[in-house]
C-alpha cells in the first residue's frame, strides 16, 4: 500500500509541476502580449478550468507526502516526504494568498469595458506564479528521491 500512495504522490507532484511548468512556458508570455481587455477575458477563460483541478491535486498530494512521512521507517525517505509536503503547501500558500487574489479582481472586471483605473496585474501574477512553479518543481524532485530512497 505504501507502494502505490509512494507512486500517487509522485504522479501529484509531477501532474502539479507539469501544469504550472506549461503555464509558465505558454500561458504566462501569451497574457503578457495581449491587449489588457483579451487579456482578462483569456484569463477568465482559462481559470475555470484550473480552478477546479489544481487545488484538489495540490492538497491530495501534500496529504499523501503527510502519509507517507508518518508511516516510512527509512530516515532518507522520510526526509524527501518532508521536504515534499513542505514544497506543495508553498504551492498551496503562494497560490492562495498571491495568485487567487489577483484572480477574483481579474474575474470581476468586464472586458467589454476596462476600467479606466485598471492596474495591469500580469507582472504580479507571473512572480507569484513562477514561485509556486519552483515549489511545484522541488516537490516533484523531493518526491522522487523519497520514492527512490524508500526502495
Amino acid at each position: 500500500m505504501i507502494e502505490l500512495l509512494s507512486v500517487v504522490a509522485l504522479a501529484g507532484s509531477g501532474l502539479a509541476a507539469g501544469v504550472l511548468l506549461a503555464v509558465a512556458l505558454g500561458v504566462v508570455p501569451a497574457f503578457l502580449g495581449l491587449p489588457p481587455d483579451r487579456y482578462v477575458q483569456t484569463h477568465q477563460l482559462v481559470g475555470r478550468s484550473y480552478d477546479r483541478v489544481m487545488p484538489p491535486v495540490v492538497l491530495s498530494t501534500a496529504v499523501l507526502d503527510v502519509a507517507l512521512l508518518l508511516v516510512e521507517p527509512g530516515t532518507g525517505a522520510r526526509i524527501g516526504f518532508a521536504i515534499a509536503t513542505a514544497a506543495m503547501l508553498g504551492v498551496a500558500l503562494v497560490s492562495q494568498f498571491g495568485n487567487v487574489p489577483i484572480n477574483r479582481v481579474v474575474k470581476a472586471i468586464d472586458a467589454s469595458s476596462m476600467p479606466a483605473e485598471w492596474s495591469d496585474p500580469r507582472r504580479r501574477w507571473r512572480g507569484w506564479h513562477l514561485a509556486r512553479t519552483w515549489f511545484a518543481m522541488a516537490g516533484l524532485l523531493a518526491n522522487g528521491v523519497a520514492v527512490v530512497l524508500k526502495g
